[in-house]
């Protein structure tokens, strides 16, 4: 991760503290305020401004704001423009609806090879690892690298499904399962791994286990994953604050199968309400935490692998 993908990151979580504060108006200013450098993200930042003017009433700005980047060259999948509620005010108006229809043409996949990281003595075993919503897999990296010190292999897979230029995320599972077994075959090619093809632990041939791990929504892809077994059954799923859907019916029980969640984060509810439908998995609230990674996540990922 360079210093200006830093910089946007850190952008982004401090107008969020203001946006779930409804400080709206504050936050559109920091976003002009600290956009300087960041044209990378053009397309991210007009979206997230016009949502701000959207949530603050201010229709006729937010609407401005997204007709000035599309002028520029952005766009933006059609449905985080329709289907965002801080946008609803725009829905009817004939210009919003041409930019919306300007924009779909512009919307391209975009597929990445995998970062892979090896442990220094033979893996025993391989974590993959799926980012969350609007991040990349040089987030996964950081996030799960922990496992290196397990003795894991790590596999941080990048989805191919972008909402607009920076934004990727995991939508769709057919999309997701093409994406992770891309990653796995050339991940197997570039560093020899034989990775097991069941999710038995008696493994033959040199072979390794296979634990599908994600946050967020790459945590619902991850758990979606470990459930239906596609592209490949695994041993087992580490889930950090999934968003969770509608689960599809698991199989053969899992090992590892954990879930964290922090306390404070809005999709607690969600997740424990699928209890029932988790058999076998531990979920592990975690006190004072929002949606966010703990800061002891390495000591937990050492507790269950």
């Amino acid at each position: 991760m360079d210093a200006s993908e830093l910089r946007y990151d850190d952008l982004v979580d401090r107008v969020e503290v203001q946006y779930y504060d409804r400080k709206y108006r504050a936050a559109a200013d920091l976003v002009d305020a600290e956009s300087d450098g960041l044209e990378a993200w053009a397309a991210e930042l007009a979206h997230l401004k016009a949502c701000l003017l959207g949530a603050s009433g201010d229709a006729d700005g937010a609407l401005r704001v997204l007709l000035d980047a599309s002028a520029a060259g952005a766009w933006w999948r059609p449905a985080i423009l329709t289907e965002d509620d801080d946008l609803a005010g725009l829905q009817d108006r004939p210009e919003f609806q041409e930019l919306v229809r300007v924009s779909e043409p512009r919307v391209t996949d975009d597929p990445a090879p995998p970062v892979i990281d090896l442990p220094d003595q033979a893996a025993v075993g391989v974590v993959v690892a799926l980012h969350g919503a609007g991040q990349t897999a040089s987030h996964a990296r950081r996030d799960w690298n922990g496992v290196l010190d397990l003795g894991y292999a790590l596999i941080c897979v990048q989805s191919s499904r972008r909402m607009s230029p920076k934004y990727r995320t995991w939508p769709d599972r057919d999309q997701a399962a093409a994406d992770i077994a891309k990653a796995l075959t050339e991940a197997q090619t570039a560093t020899g791994l034989q990775l097991a093809n069941s999710r038995t632990r008696v493994l033959g041939a040199g072979r390794v286990p296979v634990v599908a791990a994600g946050f967020s929504a790459g945590g619902r892809a991850a758990v979606d994953w470990a459930l239906t077994g596609r592209p490949v059954p695994v041993a087992g799923v580490l889930a950090m604050a999934p968003a969770l859907r509608e689960l599809p019916a698991g199989g053969t029980p899992l090992s590892p199968a954990t879930i964290w969640i922090g306390a404070e984060d809005d999709l607690l509810e969600t997740v424990e309400g699928s209890a029932d439908q988790l058999k076998g998995f531990t979920i592990e609230p975690i006190p004072g935490l929002g949606h966010a990674f703990p800061a002891d996540f390495a000591d937990r990922l050492a507790a269950v692998l």
